[in-house]
């Protein structure tokens, strides 16, 4: 071949190609781990991928207004307008979880928007019909529905006095007493319909007028629109939209909002007349798109460092190899791209492998949020065909990770001259100086965490974390020969195995620090994930238990509302309580970004409250709880900078701006929230009232049956379930850090063992020449056990040392208390290090430790 022939060959890139094809069959033990590595990685992304989506496109389940062409609602969100630092005003949202009503003057302006054929007025009120809590309703508004309500007896309601039930309740022509929170009265049932549920239907004048004594005079849930055939979704919505406008008509909220806060009435068409039904689906979009971003962040970073580590050891291992292609004469180009189209190969069909697998994964996870409660009712998460393309973007980033990590790691051999790259490379000082810095602003980022509340208190410790284990995995030799240090006095002790490993150890530090590098990862960031959670809900059921002083719960639909004051004045009861569960939405800002925070609450009957649930009062008295006060509790109250006798001001579930005098500030906030109102105070912004539960304290020796003698289909409950508010996102929370932890654990038990399994596999001829040197297989088989001994020892305790300190910062912030992590857990994860290390130290070495003689290597 001519010389111009050859040279076009290796511009075509035939050296190339056979230098990729060659490296790849050679070295598939080393790929192996690297394909595992991407393909894990690339299923996470590609899962969480669709998740978000899915997420993203989710919207609220259209059933109760179907059969509508627009529903006519209240703003069921309220905004914030701040300035944040050095920046222009912005505007953040929250949703809201009571319903903001519409005014009924509305009807009359919508039923004149030309195009529209009826109006229909829903509203919504509890009643209670043989001790079952129910829902009242006009029957007109069934019409709302896709299909018409099916009655399977009877008739529809006409007169005051007539109803329609669902089925097993009762049967038509039977009297019902219905219960309301103003008194009861008897009906009579006209008919059963098979589409009630638990729903009681009323003629339309009696439902305005239950409406009315619940305290919803002149305000309807919503306006549902039917029109004229033809009308297209986007000229109706306008039509109405202006027709509001030019009426001047808001929401009934609009008179007790924020200035900053306008609440005009919203015109809902197609998939989101569902707003209207399910109050908690929009607002849960949000913190679930906000979750899977900080999952899918964490994923990245941590798939990063695996991936790289595990390419970097692959090609570690072949140094002298390509240091010998340098030498006999392939050029930097040659060897580059050589290597970056071995790894090419390998990442590809492993990011298609991780792709395809997405699909069937995200299923999983969707059927298991919904399983557990993490997804709220009427939430819809839609996945499109073409949704399922969205996996390709992801496996593209692993294949380019692992791209740029393998032409780095090949960069020094391509670099230097053909005899310089035989040498063994030194880690230099700026690698040690590099390590040192980030752990500096590992423990400066853990210190900011300390003074931060909440949410940036819990990314302060993640950065905290991922900034240490960074700085760890530099200075992986240095730390190795300290390890070995402490270490190697009490290993030179057990025997000649014992030797043996410590010298291993000590004299290849860059080897031992390569192997304890993954095992730090997989213990900083699995500590941090778990323990983090746990120890807020660990303070929080303490504080729980020790905030309870009941003796009896008394709850159900037959308690009536004013069952408080009825409890107290029975014989032997010593305290009452009624407790009511919400939500407010508190402004402000965090990192001097404006936010607004929406906050589980109690509302509580002041009197006597210490004596059947005591929040543990720091300063002031709970007795002044009344509407306009609040009690806070310390955490919060210190982040506010108030006080007893200050004002705080904040925004109900309602949407409902109040300026709140401060009566007292309490210590067990984790537990009871971080604001008590009055009960009155809390109930008044709710949708309906909230069924009546009242925690009593007994005198010694009462028995709790008068009380179940007091209020006939009550239920008693003794020794209760200590009270307990809980973050709207709690069960999203707990299997979103199930779903990290196992992505943690699965990515640094593969970096373990391939990173352990080259190691030993390159091992190999100095095995042999141990054992040509005398030492038998038992001798051997002891130092491999202490040299992973050694490594998982000091895995572990590095990175419980990096886990500590973010740990300490976040968990004195949020709960006032050490970190606590359950001994389970604690003991799981050592295990499955132990069980890692172990594994991928011996069982590549039984080649070398089989047979009576040591054979050289194929």
């Amino acid at each position: 071949m001519k010389r111009g022939d050859r040279r076009d060959v290796v511009r075509g890139g035939g050296v190339v190609a056979l230098l990729a094809a060659r490296g790849a069959r050679t070295h598939r033990r080393a790929w192996a781990a690297v394909f595992a590595a991407l393909a894990l990685g690339s299923l996470l992304l590609g899962t969480l991928g669709l998740a978000a989506g899915s997420a993203a496109l989710g919207h609220a389940r259209v059933e109760r207004y179907a059969g509508a062409d627009a529903v006519v609602a209240g703003t069921q969100s309220t905004r914030y307008t701040a300035k944040p630092w050095g920046s222009e005003a912005r505007t953040v949202r929250a949703g809201l979880t009571e319903r903001v009503r519409v005014p009924a003057r509305a009807l009359d302006v919508v039923r004149q928007v030309p195009g529209v054929r009826a109006v229909i007025a829903d509203v919504a009120f509890p009643v209670t019909a043989h001790g079952r809590a129910l829902t009242g309703r006009p029957w007109e508004a069934t019409r709302l529905a896709s299909a018409p309500a099916r009655l399977l007896e009877g008739r529809p309601p006409n007169g005051a006095r007539e109803i329609v039930v669902g089925e097993g309740v009762a049967r038509a022509g039977d009297r019902l007493t219905i219960g309301q929170r103003a008194g009861s009265a008897t009906y009579t049932v006209t008919g059963v319909s098979a589409d009630a549920r638990r729903t009681v239907h009323f003629s339309s004048a009696e439902s305005r007028r239950l409406a009315d004594r619940a305290g919803r005079a002149g305000e309807l849930d919503a306006i549902g629109v039917l029109t004229d055939s033809g009308v297209p979704d986007d000229v109706l919505r306008t039509r109405v939209r202006h027709a509001l406008d030019a009426a001047h008509l808001r929401d009934v909220s609009a008179p007790h909002r924020a200035d900053d806060d306008p609440a005009p009435l919203r015109v809902l068409t197609g998939d989101a007349r569902g707003e209207a039904e399910f109050l908690a689906a929009a607002p849960a979009r949000m913190p679930l798109l906000q979750v899977l971003a900080s999952l899918a962040s964490v994923v990245v970073l941590v798939g990063v460092l695996v991936v790289t580590s595990t390419v970097a050891q692959a090609l570690r291992q072949r140094a002298r190899e390509l240091a010998l292609l340098r030498a006999v004469g392939a050029t930097p180009w040659q060897l580059r791209r050589a290597v970056g189209r071995e790894v090419g190969r390998i990442a590809v069909l492993a990011a298609a492998v991780g792709s395809v697998g997405a699909v069937p994964a995200y299923l999983a996870l969707r059927a298991l949020l919904v399983g557990r409660g993490a997804v709220p009712e009427g939430l819809e998460l839609p996945f499109p065909p073409w949704l399922a393309a969205a996996p390709l973007g992801t496996a593209g980033l692993m294949v380019l990770i692992a791209w740029l990590t393998a032409l780095g790691c090949c960069a020094r051999a391509a670099r230097v001259r053909p005899a310089e790259a035989l040498r063994e490379e030194v880690p230099g000082s700026a690698r040690q100086l590099t390590g040192c810095v980030l752990l500096g602003l590992g423990a400066a980022s853990a210190g900011a965490g300390a003074l931060q509340h909440g949410a940036a208190a819990a990314a302060a410790a993640s950065a905290s974390a991922l900034t240490m284990v960074i700085g760890c995995a530099l200075l992986g030799p240095w730390l190795a020969r300290g390890a070995m240090r402490v270490l190697g006095a009490p290993m030179r002790r057990l025997g000649v195995g014992g030797r043996l490993a410590a010298s291993a150890c000590t004299a290849n530090a860059a080897r031992l620090g390569a192997a304890i590098t993954p095992v730090v990862l997989v213990t900083a960031f699995v500590l941090v994930q778990l323990a983090g959670g746990t120890t807020l809900g660990h303070e929080a059921a303490a504080q729980a238990r020790d905030a309870a002083r009941t003796d009896v719960a008394v709850s159900g639909p037959g308690v009536p509302y004013d069952a408080v004051e009825r409890i107290r004045r029975l014989p032997g009861v010593a305290a009452a309580t009624a407790v009511a569960h919400g939500t407010v939405v508190l402004p402000g800002k965090e990192l001097g970004e404006p936010s607004l925070e929406r906050l589980r609450v109690l509302g509580v009957t002041p009197r006597s409250l210490a004596r059947t649930l005591d929040p543990a009062v720091r300063e002031g008295s709970t007795d002044g709880l009344r509407p306009g006060t609040v009690a806070v509790g310390t955490d919060r109250a210190r982040t506010l900078g108030v006080r007893p006798g200050d004002h705080v001001q904040l925004r109900f579930g309602d949407g409902a701006e109040a300026r709140l005098r401060v009566v007292a500030t309490y210590e067990r906030a984790l537990a009871l929230g971080d604001f008590l109102f009055s009960y009155e105070e809390l109930t008044r912004h709710m949708s309906a009232p909230p069924p009546v539960r009242v925690l009593a304290a007994l005198a010694p020796g009462t028995s709790p049956t008068s009380l179940s003698t007091a209020f006939p289909g009550a239920r008693v409950e003794r020794d209760p379930v200590p009270e307990r508010v809980r973050a709207e996102d709690q069960a999203l929370g707990e299997v979103l850090t199930a779903v990290a932890v196992t992505a943690i654990g699965g990515f640094t038990v593969i970096a373990v063992l391939s990173t352990l399994t080259l190691i030993s596999v390159g091992r190999g001829p100095e095995l042999r020449q141990l054992r040509l040197a005398g030492a038998d297989r038992r001798r051997l088989r002891r130092m491999l056990l202490l040299e992973s001994a050694a490594t998982a020892t000091a895995g572990l305790s590095l990175g419980t040392a990096t886990a500590a300190l973010p740990l300490l910062a976040f968990a004195l912030s949020a709960a006032g208390r050490l970190p606590w992590l359950p001994p389970g857990q604690g003991a799981l994860i050592v295990a499955v290090v132990v069980l890692t290390t172990t594994s991928a130290t011996l069982i590549p070495a039984l080649g070398a430790l089989r047979g009576r003689y040591p054979v050289a290597a194929r």
